[in-house]
């Protein structure tokens, strides 16, 4: 039985800020991103493309932070990794605020200012890309297993909590402005806003301790006993670390594995989960939602006030995945996450083709947004922290989440050259892939629920003739 609920969850929550910035530093752009085109892009004669790479240049950061948090967190840990992501979020929303500082003088903006600027959101991004893969992980290592499902998707709220955050921000700094100062000054504060939470979550990580599973892959079997001893009681805590320890010995051999140690399928599996995340296109609804509701014919204060809408029902859904991810399991929530994304982006498609624009796509938006967040938002987290044998979790899920970002960087990239040649095909192009998205899930996806990390791996060695056991926590 689990030992201290209290802690577990204090613990958590604590995980979880980095989740809540992720989604601060990706979702501030979507106030900004009027005001950074006029700021540069006019000012500077620049293209949409060039204008669509600024937007998401901080996706450039993403895919590196991704990539490097194998690296970082089987080096240095899990705590550590994500009190260096803390860091980076300061120092990118000092630096993207304003990027003047130490380099420029404040004047007419010019190309190396829009680059030092880019460095700075490429920076932040190189925070979001660590965070977004190791505070899963860490939470996935140190829930038991009958509420990771729950606790891993709390991963996911803080996502859309900071998100939610950062769209009453950006509302509340440009309401009632002229657009000039918002242009000019507005932006820079919705940037330096990030300080405050990623200051604090840098804090507060030094209260957490290392997840087990780490120090007993380094051979820290005291420090690792006396942290499942706070999460179960005695005897189930010398169980588990017994199991962990197996699962890092076995015939693969002693420590962390080979990339392709469990075969390549399940490698094939975090990769295609990460890429239809984003390939069914949600966020562009989320870096450009003030953008599209303005083209509905809203004006600025109104847009941003349907963002906050959104963000609202977006809570609400990602609350209703934690509530059943445990209950109906993995598999149910994705392919019927799909199916209602398709719907809505289908129905986007369709009246951006009949050129109808009203509440009716506002409707569709939230349909797509809201089957998205009961779904594929928190659930892909929660299958990345869950599918991938300890001996290779931090490669394996490093890789999932740089693909992840590249094909983020791809669609919201391209989002703006896309919409210029039409927007129903735009829509039509995410629904389809929300159509393969459930027919990926169906084909290839095995449910999880309740079950320990260690019982996971036997899902990808053929040569174990049953699951071993551990006891349910309770």
């Amino acid at each position: 039985m689990m030992n201290n609920k209290a802690y577990i969850l204090l613990i958590t929550l604590v995980a979880t800020l980095g989740g809540l910035l992720f989604g601060y530093d990706t979702a501030v752009i979507s106030g900004a991103e009027g005001a950074l085109q006029a700021y540069f892009a006019d000012n500077l004669n620049l293209s949409s493309l060039v204008h669509g790479l600024t937007v998401s240049s901080a996706l450039i950061g993403c895919i590196i932070g991704g990539l490097l948090s194998g690296y970082c967190s089987n080096r240095f840990g899990r705590k550590p990794t994500l009190i260096i992501a803390a860091l980076l979020f300061f120092v990118s929303s000092l630096g993207s605020a304003y990027p003047e500082f130490l380099f420029f003088t404040k004047g007419d903006p010019t190309i190396a200012l829009l680059i030092t600027f880019n460095l700075y959101r490429i920076i932040g991004g190189i925070g979001v890309g660590l965070a977004s893969a190791v505070s899963p992980m860490y939470i996935g290592e140190i829930a038991p297993p009958s509420i990771r499902g729950r606790l891993v998707s709390l991963n996911q709220f803080a996502i859309i909590f900071g998100m939610l955050v950062v769209y009453f921000v950006n509302w509340g700094i440009s309401k009632g402005q002229a657009v000039e100062w918002i242009n000019d000054i507005g932006w820079r504060y919705m940037f330096l806003s990030e300080a405050i939470p990623a200051l604090l979550f840098l804090i507060l990580l030094f209260a957490v301790p290392e997840t087990p599973r780490y120090l007993l892959s380094t051979n820290q079997d005291k420090k690792a006993l006396h942290i499942l001893s706070k999460l179960y009681d005695k005897k189930l805590a010398k169980a588990t670390m017994l199991e962990i320890k197996k699962s890092y010995q076995g015939k693969h051999g002693q420590g962390t594995g080979k990339l392709f140690s469990f075969g390549k399928k399940i490698i094939f599996i975090g990769i295609l989960l990460s890429i239809f995340q984003q390939f069914v296109g949600i966020n562009v609804a989320l870096y450009y939602a003030p953008r599209i509701f303005e083209s509905l014919g809203a004006a600025r204060d109104a847009s941003m006030f349907q963002t906050i809408i959104m963000g609202l029902v977006n809570v609400i859904f990602t609350v209703i995945a934690i509530l059943t991810v445990d209950k109906f399991g993995r598999k149910p929530l994705l392919i019927i996450g799909s199916l209602g994304m398709a719907i809505g982006m289908f129905g986007v498609a369709g009246m951006a083709f009949s050129n109808v624009i009203g509440v009716g796509t506002l409707i569709f938006i939230i349909i797509y947004t809201a089957s998205f967040m009961m779904s594929w938002g928190p659930v892909v987290w929660v299958l990345l922290s869950e599918i991938f044998p300890n001996k290779i979790r931090g490669q394996a899920i490093a890789i999932a989440v740089a693909a992840q970002w590249t094909a983020n960087y791809f669609i919201s990239s391209t989002y703006p050259m896309m919409m210029e040649y039409s927007g129903g095909v735009t829509y039509s192009f995410y629904a389809i892939m929300s159509i393969l998205s459930a027919l990926f899930v169906w084909k290839f996806i095995p449910e999880t629920k309740g079950r320990s990390l260690e019982e996971l791996e036997t899902l990808w060695t053929k040569s174990e003739k049953k699951s071993y056991e551990l006891p349910m926590a309770k």
